[in-house]
């Protein structure tokens, strides 16, 4: 592992990151709707409306509908008439196909990652991890689900395979919401947490150790998510 570049505060949200990148309007609202997927704002099966959506993102009809249809064609919304939209609720079959997908491309991003990552993506990592242990100790849905994806999605952006981590982040975005379900029935001290072992492995330049580390991670999440489904009492 190289580099020793001192690293820059960690964005809080991804749409620090957008904002500080000057996307256009359009990009930016649909980037902040998505991430009110991802990170719990929006539950699953909770009708909004456009203009509830509207109002939330503090933009204009235009980009919002525009970002509605873009996250409905992904799967991440669902129209449900009288101008109300929802995150659609996931199913068991829902599940099981997108683990099989994330478990055959998220360890192998992890392994590559190993390969190419830096102290600074070592550190990084160390410190979004820290703040999401922080998270489930407070019991805040919120800054687990952001933290879990930040942690994810820096250690693949070392690994530069952008064509998996669009297919990455397309599965996040219908799995992710699950587990703000999960949240609500088991809390926070039973979330998936193979983040120390995957920063030891890091440390120790063991590719393997990450991907496997990263695997256990999945499995951990979508064995809760399939005890919500199967067992929601």
């Amino acid at each position: 592992m190289t580099g020793t570049t001192k690293i820059q505060a960690l964005p809080e949200t991804r749409a620090d990151l957008y904002a500080e990148s000057k996307l256009p309007e359009h990009e930016a609202i649909y980037r902040r709707i998505r991430d009110m997927i991802l990170f719990g704002d929006l539950a699953p099966g909770e009708p909004v409306t456009i203009m509830g959506l509207k109002d939330k993102v503090g933009a204009g009809l235009t980009p919002v509908r525009e970002a509605i249809r873009r996250l409905t064609a992904e799967g991440a919304l669902m129209a449900m008439g009288n101008r109300r939209i929802c995150v659609p609720e996931i199913t068991l079959s829902d599940l099981e196909e997108i683990a099989f997908v994330r478990l055959a491309i998220e360890p192998e991003m992890a392994r590559q990652a190993a390969q190419k990552a830096t102290q600074e993506t070592l550190e990084a990592l160390r410190e979004v991890d820290r703040q999401l242990n922080a998270a489930i100790s407070r019991g805040d849905v919120h800054g687990y689900l952001l933290n879990n994806f930040r942690f994810h999605f820096c250690l693949y952006d070392a690994a530069d395979t952008p064509i998996l981590q669009k297919i990455a982040q397309s599965l996040w975005l219908r799995s992710g919401p699950s587990t703000r379900v999960v949240c609500g029935l088991f809390g926070t001290s039973r979330l998936p947490d193979k983040h120390a072992e995957a920063i030891d492995a890091l440390s120790a330049s063991d590719a393997k150790g990450v991907a496997e580390a990263i695997a256990g991670d999945i499995h951990q999440g979508v064995d809760l998510v399939r005890q919500s489904l199967t067992d929601p009492g």
